[in-house]
């Protein structure tokens, strides 16, 4: 039978391929379902017979059948930010070279109400299970009311309310763009931060300060940002007035950016008088002037170990993990590497 030849009436149906292999309907819904009691022979058979005759599973049949939908859902904020929109196409990779589709849950305010509503959307959808980007407290918290029955993996959530969680070392991120500047040459190094409700921003914060503390330096009092640039501009307008600032750490690459704007725009030199990093490492960075110092994320990590803990307890696994942390990774750039005004650090 020549491939395609159903199509002109109808979709071949399982029925087809049984007839064309010349074995049971049963055989073939093995092969579909991966069991192992099939042969070679026969299994080669049969892969041939869906080749030629193009048939495509029914997928919502199968569900009933084996009790697997291949779907699992994600909740994530219904941003355009860099960070959770890459959060997001990492775990969707992943999920689609692990065989499953994904069902996305968007929601604009991240708390709690929403995040419930969420869990009940993806959960009609019969999911196999759950990954949560929960960048709030509120959201972390609300997580806490979901079945235990229901496979969930927390994604940048803190302590995930006692679910398994996957994440960035922000800290560690914030260390390590700390040391750099003191190393350049700056004797202390002054915080643009995120919006305090935000693990993230908690996170490179107390990273920030630990560091500072740890070379005997008193932490400056933070600015307070929201992410965007315009916040950044703003802190970076107070900033350049001041005659003792000497590095800026910004929370993201935006918020640097606009510490740039306002630093330039008072002609403040960078980094001749004033160092800039920045956490994310946008795609955009390395083209600001001058290319940003700043803290690279490895979201395709991200996405694949969510996954792993969810299919591990998709699966019932019982040695499955309960958490993945990321390492950061510091991506040095012109913005942080020239002599200071008062000739102290390395020239670059």
């Amino acid at each position: 039978m020549p491939r395609n030849a159903t199509s002109t009436q109808r979709r071949a149906v399982m029925a087809d391929v049984a007839r064309l292999a010349g074995v049971s309907h049963q055989t073939v819904s093995r092969v579909l379902n991966d069991h192992p009691s099939v042969s070679p022979g026969t299994r080669s058979r049969i892969l041939a017979a869906i080749e030629q005759l193009d048939y495509r599973p029914n997928s919502a049949a199968r569900a009933l059948v084996t009790r697997r939908t291949r779907v699992i859902g994600v909740i994530s904020p219904a941003s355009t930010l860099y960070g959770p929109a890459s959060t997001l196409y990492g775990i969707e990779q992943a999920a689609r070279q692990a065989g499953y589709f994904v069902s996305v849950a968007s929601v604009k305010d991240v708390d709690g109400a929403a995040v419930r509503q969420a869990v009940e959307r993806l959960s009609s959808q019969f999911v196999e299970g759950i990954v949560a980007i929960a960048p709030r407290r509120a959201a972390v918290e609300a997580l806490r009311d979901v079945p235990a029955e229901l496979p969930l993996v927390v994604v940048e959530g803190g302590d995930g309310g006692g679910r398994p969680v996957v994440c960035v070392d922000q800290a560690e991120g914030a260390r390590l763009v700390t040391r750099h500047l003191l190393e350049q040459g700056a004797d202390s190094v002054w915080h643009i931060a995120g919006p305090s409700d935000w693990l993230e921003a908690q996170g490179r914060l107390s990273g920030w300060k630990a560091e500072l503390k740890r070379a005997g330096v008193e932490p400056p009092e933070p600015l307070r940002g929201d992410w965007s640039p315009a916040s950044g501009y703003s802190s970076g307008r107070l900033l350049a007035e001041r005659s003792d600032v000497r590095a800026v750490f910004a929370a993201n690459d935006q918020m640097a950016l606009g510490a740039l704007r306002a630093f330039h725009e008072r002609g403040v030199r960078v980094p001749a008088d004033v160092l800039v990093a920045g956490f994310d490492d946008a795609p955009e960075s390395a083209y600001f002037t001058p290319p940003l110092t700043t803290v690279a994320q490895d979201f395709d990590a991200v996405g694949r170990g969510s996954m792993e803990l969810l299919l591990q307890r998709i699966d019932g696994s019982d040695e499955a993990d309960s958490s993945a942390v990321i390492a950061p990774e510091l991506v040095t750039r012109h913005s942080t590497v020239g002599r200071l005004r008062d000739g102290s650090g390395p020239v670059g």
